[in-house]
């Protein structure tokens, strides 16, 4: 078993997570410059909590991220800031937005989130078993 690890002054981690988070009533409208600009905004957001972006793309209604984490970082702080940044600075910079949108919300208000492994589960479960005393 291996793991891409990063290190911290007292600890050694490997934190993955892969976050959804959807247009408020599904409207389509990450498309074209929009789209390019949200991916823009989600990774100046991230870099400035100490958090990577390993992935990201957009489908007409929604973002997928996958991002990298020190444990230090509170998740449901980042993606509150995710999403508000972003409504913000997109209805401001894409005015036209607003007409498809019957209130003033841009995301949804749920949102997924899962960790992802870099092994499965079975195998780390077998992993944890085997180190038993014999």
């Amino acid at each position: 078993m291996e793991y891409n690890l990063d290190k911290g002054c007292h600890s050694v981690y490997s934190l993955q997570f892969h976050l959804i988070f959807c247009v408020k009533y599904r409207k389509k409208v990450l498309t074209g410059r929009v789209s390019e600009r949200l991916k823009e905004l989600t990774t100046e957001i991230a870099n400035h909590f100490g958090i990577t972006i390993i992935e990201q793309e957009t489908d007409s209604d929604h973002i997928h991220i996958l991002f990298s984490s020190k444990p230090a970082i509170k998740i449901s702080s980042f993606v509150n800031s995710l999403k508000a940044v972003t409504s913000r600075k997109l209805k401001i910079e894409f005015p036209e937005l607003s007409k498809h949108l019957w209130t003033n919300k841009f995301w949804s208000p749920s949102y997924f989130i899962s960790t992802t492994g870099q092994v499965k589960l079975a195998d780390l479960k077998r992993y944890v078993e085997n180190q038993q005393l014999k």
